[in-house]
C-alpha cells in the first residue's frame, strides 16, 4: 500500500477525530458568535446539534479505539481502558459545568444519579433482554459480578444517600472533614478493587471457560477467543496507534465540554426544563457508544463483556467522580448537594437491591431484563412528572 493511500485510510477512519478538532477550533474562535445570545429558536437548536453531535461522535471514536485495544491487550485490560477513557469525559463535563457555568450545586449529583439509572437499569435491562432473546440464557462470571455490586452498593449509599442524614450540615452537603474523608475512602476502594481485577483475580473478570492471556501487543487481534462467535469489525493496528489517538480523540470532547456547559445552563435555568433534565443530557452523551458496545457484546454471547463494561462504568462513575467533584467543591468553596431526595434514593435503593438480584446465580434470562427496563422506564417518567 502506497503513503497516500495509506494516509486516505487513516484520514477516514479517523474522521470523528478530524471533525471534532475541526469543530472545536471553529468554537473556540467564533464562541461568541456562537454560544452567545442563546433563544429557543432554530440557531439555537442548529448549534446543540453541531457541538452535542461532534462530540457524540468523538465519544464513539473513542470507544472504537478502545475496543481495539481491548482485542489487543485481552480482558480485563480491554474493558478497563474504555472505562477510564468514558469516565474522564463525564468528569471533564461535569467539572467544565462547574466551574464555568451557573452554580448548580445538585448538578454532579443529577448526573452521576442519572448515569447509575441508565447503566443500571437501562443498558443492563436492554442487554440481558435482548441478548436473552437471542440466545435463552446467557452465562457470566460470578465471582466478578459480585465483587462489582460489592463495592458500588456501599459507595453509592456513602455518596448519594448519607448525605441526607449527616447533622453537621443543614443540606445533602458533606462537611470539609467528610468530604475529604469519603473523597479519599472512594478513590483507595477503587484502588484496590484496580488490583483485583487486574492483578490477583483477573480470572474472575473473564468469561466462564476463558483461559487467562498476558497482554502483549504480538497476540492476533483477529483471532477467536473461546467461546466467541465473530472477530472484531474494526481494523485493528498497534496499540502505540490506538492509544495515542484515544487520546487525541478524547480532547475535543473535553475541550468542548465548556461550550456544552452553556447550553445546559440556557435549558435549565432559562427554559425552566426539570433539573434532573442536564445531568441526563449529559450521561446520555457519555453513556451512549458504551451502551453500543456492550449491547453488542451481549448480543455476541459475550455476556461477560457487557457486565464488566456496564458494571465497570457504574463503579468508576462513584469511585472517580464523587473525588472530583469534592475536590473541586473544596477548592473553589462551591456548594456540592450529593444526597438524593427521596424517590431518587427509593429508586436507588430498589435499583442496587434489583441489581444484587440479578447478578446473584451466574446465568441470566429475560424476565430479569425486562425488570430493569420497566425501573429505567420508571426513573424517565419521574423525571417529567415527580
Amino acid at each position: 500500500m502506497s503513503i497516500a493511500q495509506s494516509a486516505i485510510r487513516t484520514v477516514r477512519s479517523e474522521s470523528a477525530f478530524l471533525f471534532g478538532a475541526v469543530t472545536t477550533v471553529a468554537f473556540y474562535a467564533l464562541g461568541e458568535a456562537l454560544v452567545g445570545g442563546l433563544g429557543a429558536n432554530a440557531r439555537t437548536a442548529a448549534v446543540f446539534v453541531w457541538v452535542f453531535g461532534a462530540m457524540l461522535w468523538c465519544a464513539f471514536g473513542v470507544v472504537r479505539h478502545a475496543d481495539c485495544l481491548a482485542e489487543l491487550l485481552g480482558e480485563p485490560y480491554g474493558t478497563l481502558i474504555l472505562t477510564l477513557s468514558v469516565i474522564s469525559i463525564e468528569v471533564s463535563l461535569i467539572a467544565s459545568i462547574m466551574l464555568l457555568g451557573e452554580n448548580e450545586p445538585a448538578l454532579a449529583r443529577d448526573t452521576m444519579f442519572a448515569v447509575l439509572m441508565i447503566i443500571l437499569n437501562g443498558m443492563v435491562g436492554i442487554a440481558l433482554l435482548l441478548g436473552a432473546i437471542r440466545h435463552r440464557e446467557q452465562h457470566y462470571n460470578l465471582q466478578g459480578a459480585k465483587a462489582f455490586l460489592a463495592v458500588i452498593v456501599p459507595l453509592s449509599a456513602m455518596t448519594l444517600v448519607l448525605p441526607n442524614f449527616t447533622q453537621s450540615t443543614a443540606g445533602p452537603t458533606f462537611t470539609f472533614v467528610q468530604g475529604a474523608f469519603f473523597g479519599t475512602s472512594t478513590i483507595v476502594l477503587y484502588a484496590v478493587f484496580l488490583v483485583i481485577q487486574t492483578a490477583r483475580h483477573r480470572r474472575h473478570f473473564m468469561q466462564p471457560g476463558e483461559r487467562a492471556q498476558a497482554p502483549t501487543p504480538h497476540r492476533d487481534p483477529l483471532a477467536l477467543e473461546e467461546g466467541s462467535h465473530e472477530p472484531t469489525h474494526h481494523e485493528i493496528r498497534s496499540v502505540g496507534y490506538h492509544a495515542v489517538f484515544l487520546f487525541l480523540t478524547i480532547l475535543p470532547v473535553v475541550l468542548l465540554s465548556k461550550k456544552l456547559a452553556a447550553f445546559v445552563d440556557f435549558l435549565t435555568e432559562t427554559l425552566g426544563a426539570p433539573a434532573a433534565l442536564g445531568g441526563l443530557v449529559i450521561a446520555l452523551l457519555v453513556l451512549c457508544p458504551e451502551g453500543l458496545s456492550s449491547l453488542q457484546a451481549a448480543l455476541r454471547n459475550r455476556l461477560q463483556r457487557s457486565v464488566n463494561i456496564l458494571l465497570g462504568s457504574a463503579l468508576a462513575t462513584i469511585g472517580l467522580t464523587v473525588p472530583a467533584i469534592l475536590a473541586i467543591g473544596l477548592i473553589t468553596g462551591k456548594s456540592i448537594e450529593l444526597g438524593l431526595e427521596p424517590v431518587e434514593m427509593l429508586m436507588l435503593i430498589l435499583t442496587l437491591a434489583v441489581c444484587s438480584l440479578t447478578f446473584s446465580g451466574g446465568r441470566t434470562n429475560v424476565l430479569q431484563g425486562a425488570v430493569h427496563v420497566v425501573l429505567f422506564l420508571a426513573y424517565i417518567v419521574l423525571i417529567f412528572n415527580p
